[in-house]
């Protein structure tokens, strides 16, 4: 492990996937997605007042997760295969975009749209804050994903009806941190609030943990009633959450 992984010449990359090459809003149909029209290509205002902006629909900010559990629909006997699991901009809330990596003989990588075992494509899959970034973390102990989002509580709330100290569209809010466990990454279990605030412009989001034996450390991007606003934040906080495991049930 002696290269510098700060140089692209000692990487192998997977073939890309570009989202809006392979998903189309017209093919998409019975569960609003995307919630609002949007202009492929294009950012458009969704009020008048041009403070709330509205890009197509697309992932990013993803997540490597590898199912090594053999009775899961899918585990790759052979260990070649890593899902991607990425925020979702939807305009909603509460789905993850999802592909998958699967190593070839020769060392190269591909990626590709995920299948369900009916033939069906699988883009979306349940994920509590998936509309904004989150992180995925896997605790070998106990065999269980972790998973730190934003929580949303007032998605359905029309755009020029909200307040001035929230941020850009409805499914923007991020000063409630969740945190949710899981066996299959589909379904989740609500663990807890890492840390909340009583604002909208003060956020705890976009954050990241580590497991430190038997708590998680987690790190936020955080930010005060001095904050520009609830995305451009002004200082990073640190929690801990002691004894995490004690938290499945």
């Amino acid at each position: 492990m002696s290269d510098d992984l700060t140089l692209r010449e000692n990487w192998t990359f997977a073939s890309e996937l570009v989202f809006r090459d392979e998903i189309h809003d017209d093919d998409l149909n019975y569960f609003g997605v995307p919630f609002f029209s949007a202009v492929r290509g294009e950012k458009v205002s969704l009020t008048a007042n041009t403070t709330r902006w509205l890009h197509p629909i697309g992932w990013l900010e993803t997540n490597v997760v590898q199912f090594t559990d053999k009775d899961h629909y899918f585990h790759d006997p052979a260990g070649r295969t890593f899902h991607l699991w990425a925020r979702a901009n939807t305009h909603g809330t509460g789905y993850a975009a999802i592909a998958k990596v699967v190593e070839n003989d020769d060392g190269t990588m591909t990626t590709s749209l995920v299948k369900a075992p009916s033939g069906k494509t699988m883009t979306f899959v349940p994920c509590p804050g998936g509309q904004m970034k989150f992180h995925i973390l896997f605790d070998e102990k106990q065999a269980l994903f972790w998973l730190l989002s934003s929580q949303s509580t007032d998605s359905m709330t029309r755009a020029e009806c909200l307040p001035p100290d929230r941020y850009n569209l409805p499914n923007g809010e991020r000063h409630r941190l969740q945190l949710h466990f899981s066996k299959n990454c589909i379904d989740w279990c609500f663990a807890g609030i890492v840390s909340m605030t009583s604002s909208p412009k003060e956020a705890r989001h976009y954050a990241s943990m580590a497991i430190a034996g038997d708590d998680l450390v987690v790190l936020s991007r955080s930010g005060d009633e001095r904050a520009a606003n609830a995305h451009n934040g002004n200082f990073i906080s640190f929690h801990r959450v002691r004894d995490f495991r004690g938290l499945v049930y």
